[in-house]
């Protein structure tokens, strides 16, 4: 728990910054808090003391007093909790964007073996528990700390023999938490993966609405997400059943422990060893002693399920980043103009499975245009990844422009190089600033231009607020087609040496069709190109047609020499052509 502790101020330093002033304050806040006894103690002994005239000038003294610390101790214990709120907002706001930034770092690959949902749970929900129990428990563990060390110190002036049967009556108590804190810490372990499951089936069940309905699958639909839900509150209701134990035996040990007090306190009052005041001044400073005893039950609580949480956002940033950044140190620039392609020896294989690319040796030289063809999983998009480094391959080297990929920093290879995946995903932003994902400082004219460049001029300035109309959630207020556009002008923005296209399956309709292919002839104009080609149109028009066969480069050459052999493209060609003619 104590390296998992240094290794959080490490990721997060702003969690200890100041903290000797945050200390100091909560000092003062819990001294405050014992002053009242003291108070109490010196009313009775000396204001009101039996047999004698009362003092009133003691009384008021002593109320007076009480009345000043009471508003110190307010004063610190506001001081306390706003600096305590800052540096742990602070804090969880770096682990919460480191987290974001390693997500992001890792690979396709990576990131497709873990659900959604339960990675975004861990940059939001295990994070936001996180903060929940810094607020609350750290406020608590900073105030009743000292409280107890303060209380303890004035209860053994006071009287000794009591303190220490105050303390052998919460020594069950200690062993108790000793032996449930463990077991309540893999509960709330498990309350957070549960909290993950239930996120992504409510995501999934909200993204595929459209699916669900056109199926009628509503019904499954919400059992599965009720399951996810009931196996939620199965492993909170454990949690809390292990929580509720620990509290009960709490209270049961405050109340022995009271009337123990109460017990020794009367029999050392009658042998003359403890006066009135000092027995109701050491019954308020128990009171003290217990509060947070009692409390701690609730700070286990949010502490093993932030812990729980903290533990898995730890489990993120431990995961290694499979495709790595050489950096500006090791790494190399791809060097200036036209950028060649090269495959040499690639395979590739997924975790635990076989291999789905096996030896591929491609040379493609600058500016050619290449479609690769091939049936479904045959191995076309996985050669794309591979181009793009979204993923390295299990043996061989992929070169572009005669360096190594696993060698070419970042920076270059996203600037050099733009992929075009098959969804065209675009934000709930406009088209303008989903354009500018690819070029920041692009204005509107330059958006504009970038459509132009492309054929499009026409449809952009047809749509209600041209290059500001709004696209909504995943693009959703555009066609299939029109996203495809967007798509596409967010490529030509970025001017890239290298383009890598994997082309929609879905239908569009005849417009659009014409203007996807007018566009890419466009974009794809002096530009090296490795298009993933799923239309009989991008085959024909390209300079160079690669046919992939069961993971294996099988035919290589001109649509024309290709269509003319016998073999797997001829085999393609004739579906598509039978295709074209059956519309």
């Amino acid at each position: 728990m104590w390296a998992t502790a240094r290794r959080v101020r490490r990721l997060a330093p702003e969690l200890t910054a100041g903290v000797g002033v945050t200390l100091l304050l909560a000092v003062i806040a819990t001294a405050g808090r014992a002053v009242v006894p003291i108070a109490v103690q010196q009313t009775i002994d000396r204001g009101l003391a039996g047999g004698r005239a009362t003092d009133l000038s003691v009384v008021w003294t002593a109320v007076a007093g009480a009345a000043v610390a009471i508003v110190v101790t307010a004063l610190a214990a506001y001081r306390m909790n706003v600096r305590l709120y800052r540096s742990s907002e602070a804090a969880l706001a770096t682990l919460r964007v480191r987290a974001f930034r390693h997500i992001h770092d890792l690979s396709v690959l990576t990131q497709s073996e873990q659900r959604r949902g339960a990675l975004t749970s861990r940059v939001t929900s295990d994070v936001d528990q996180m903060s929940q129990f810094l607020q609350f428990g750290g406020m608590v563990l900073l105030l009743s700390g000292g409280q107890m060390l303060i209380v303890t110190a004035l209860m053994a002036i006071y009287s000794w023999p009591l303190t220490v049967l105050v303390y052998a009556c919460f020594v069950p108590m200690a062993v108790v938490i000793r032996r449930f804190q463990p077991r309540v810490a893999r509960r709330y372990l498990i309350v957070r993966e549960r909290v993950a499951d239930m996120l992504g089936a409510i995501a999934e069940s909200v993204v595929g609405a459209q699916v669900v309905r056109a199926y009628g699958a509503q019904e499954r639909t919400t059992l599965r997400v009720e399951t996810s839900v009931d196996r939620y509150r199965s492993a909170q209701t454990a949690a809390q059943r292990l929580v509720a134990t620990v509290f009960s035996a709490g209270e049961l040990v405050a109340a022995f422990a009271t009337a123990s007090v109460v017990a020794g306190g009367v029999l050392l009052g009658v042998g003359g060893h403890l006066s009135a005041g000092r027995l109701v001044a050491f019954l308020f400073l128990v009171t003290l002693f217990v509060i947070p005893l009692q409390t701690l039950t609730e700070v286990l609580n949010e502490g093993a399920n932030a812990l729980a949480g903290l533990r898995r956002v730890l489990d993120v940033l431990d995961t290694p980043q499979d495709v790595e950044d050489p950096g500006p140190a090791g790494g190399r620039d791809l060097p200036p103009g036209p950028i060649g392609v090269r495959f040499a020896g690639v395979a590739f294989a997924y975790p635990g499975g076989p291999l789905v690319l096996h030896a591929i040796d491609l040379e493609i030289a600058p500016r050619t245009r290449v479609a690769v063809v091939g049936e479904t999983g045959s191995g076309k998009t996985t050669l794309a990844k591979l181009l793009t480094r979204l993923m390295d391959p299990t043996s061989g080297q992929v070169l572009l422009g005669g360096v190594p990929l696993e060698q070419v920093r970042f920076a270059s290879l996203r600037r050099r190089v733009v992929m075009v995946p098959q969804d065209g995903f675009l934000f709930d932003l406009s088209i303008a600033d989903n354009i500018r994902f690819a070029h920041p400082g692009a204005t509107d004219s330059d958006v504009v231009d970038a459509f132009a460049v492309l054929g499009l001029a026409d449809w952009v300035a047809g749509l209600p607020d041209g290059v500001g109309t709004r696209v909504g959630e995943r693009g959703s207020s555009l066609s299939a087609g029109e996203r495809q556009l967007v798509a596409l002008a967010r490529a030509q923005i970025a001017a890239p040496d290298l383009l890598v296209l994997d082309e929609a399956t879905s239908a569009v309709d005849p417009a659009t069709e014409v203007r996807i292919a007018r566009a890419l002839v466009e974009l794809t104009r002096g530009r090296t190109s490795v298009t993933i080609a799923h239309r009989l149109s991008t085959a024909q028009s390209a300079d160079m047609v690669v046919v992939v066969d069961a993971g294996r480069i099988v035919q290589w050459g001109t649509h024309t020499e290709l269509a003319g052999t016998a073999g797997v493209y001829q085999q393609l060609h004739a579906s598509w052509t039978a295709g074209v003619t059956g519309l």
